[in-house]
């Protein structure tokens, strides 16, 4: 691959198709509260590339300069012990402006390389801490990315939706801890051919999204084109998709901006409700993943409260995955059904 190819993705704008995929990574993006998305597919289906061609679309971020858990200068009310002792010192912070960073996850990684480690005996002899982050660390405001999550040690899996879900990832040894932020945007992909999830891990991805190769020849021809045009010329191609790769961008800022706004009626609460009890599916993270999802559907639309067409779209990505089945059993969500019936009659 040229250096040119390795310097410009390609653009999330220019994806032919997908678009539950793309739909399921903005919403992520927009809500990192959403817990991650699973996207579950055949190989060549541009899962890969939409990931790191989202990147592409957000703004830059303030970091604090050599700070290894990319804190915020300005969030000072989440900054890790060693900035927050700095300041105590009187020390300035200095930051500088980057991109968002894709962070990828190997599948041979093990729990102490995602979580990070501590020098113990340093502790001990010199009585500070000696930390060694991890890869949640370097995903901090990031994107992680873990293609083939579900070859991944069980334990590991369990690590990364616990940080993904609760925003801060913890390093213990012998007694003695040490925690910082760890809030990023989690992104996990797999090929259902290579061995499933256990239901218990599937559920704790907030979306799920099924995707296959496009089964319309013009739409395959528009691929081929597309790519044929992006490596022969990677600049003129992102330039060809820049208003729109704009205007999406500017719909995750202000969405982002716009989400604590939305409010939903209690109609809206016992509609959630009953879509859960209607799939069959097991606890409540799936009222509680449909409620945030709805409300993020609603703020990119602009709106300040949930309508039901929101739920509508938000019980698509938050029951398949957990909906109760038997082996060979098809998944049918509740706005599936009502329109088989509506065919039926």
């Amino acid at each position: 691959m040229s250096a040119a190819l390795q310097r410009i993705p390609y653009s999330f704008a220019g994806i032919v198709g997908q678009e539950k995929m793309k739909k399921a990574l903005i919403l992520n993006i927009i809500n990192p509260g959403l817990s991650g998305v699973l996207i579950r597919g055949e190989k060549g289906t541009a899962k890969s590339t939409a990931v790191r061609a989202l990147a592409e679309l957000l703004p830059e971020i303030s970091v604090v300069k050599g700070c290894p858990f990319q804190c915020d200068p300005d969030d000072t009310a989440h900054l890790c012990r060693f900035c927050k002792a700095k300041i105590a010192a009187g020390e300035t912070l200095e930051s500088h402006k980057r991109k968002v960073q894709v962070v990828e996850l190997p599948i041979s990684a093990t729990e102490d390389r995602v979580v990070g480690t501590m020098d113990l005996e340093h502790a001990l002899k010199e009585g500070e801490k000696k930390i060694e982050p991890g890869i949640l660390a370097h995903a901090h405001r990031g994107i992680l990315y873990v293609d083939e999550v579900n070859l991944l040690d069980d334990h590991v899996v369990d690590v990364l939706l616990d940080s993904a879900a609760m925003g801060v990832n913890t390093i213990e040894r012998e007694g003695i801890s040490f925690s910082h932020q760890a809030r990023f945007t989690l992104v996990g992909t797999m090929n259902p051919e290579e061995g499933e999830l256990r239901p218990q891990l599937l559920d704790r991805f907030g979306l799920c999204v099924t995707i296959e190769g496009l089964r319309d020849a013009a739409a395959r021809v528009e691929v081929i084109k597309r790519r044929t045009a992006y490596e022969a010329d990677p600049s003129g191609f992102a330039a060809r998709w820049s208003s729109e790769s704009d205007r999406l961008a500017a719909e995750i800022v202000g969405a982002s901006k716009r989400y604590s706004e939305v409010v939903a009626a209690d109609e809206i609460l016992h509609a959630i409700a009953v879509r859960s009890l209607e799939a069959g599916v097991d606890g409540h993270r799936s009222d509680i993943i449909m409620l945030k999802a709805a409300k993020t559907i609603a703020a990119t639309h602009g709106r300040q409260s949930v309508e039901t067409s929101d739920i509508d779209e938000a019980a698509e990505l938050a029951l398949p995955h957990r909906v109760r089945r038997r082996p060979f059993d098809e998944i049918v969500t509740p706005s599936q059904k009502k329109d088989r019936t509506i065919k039926a009659s």
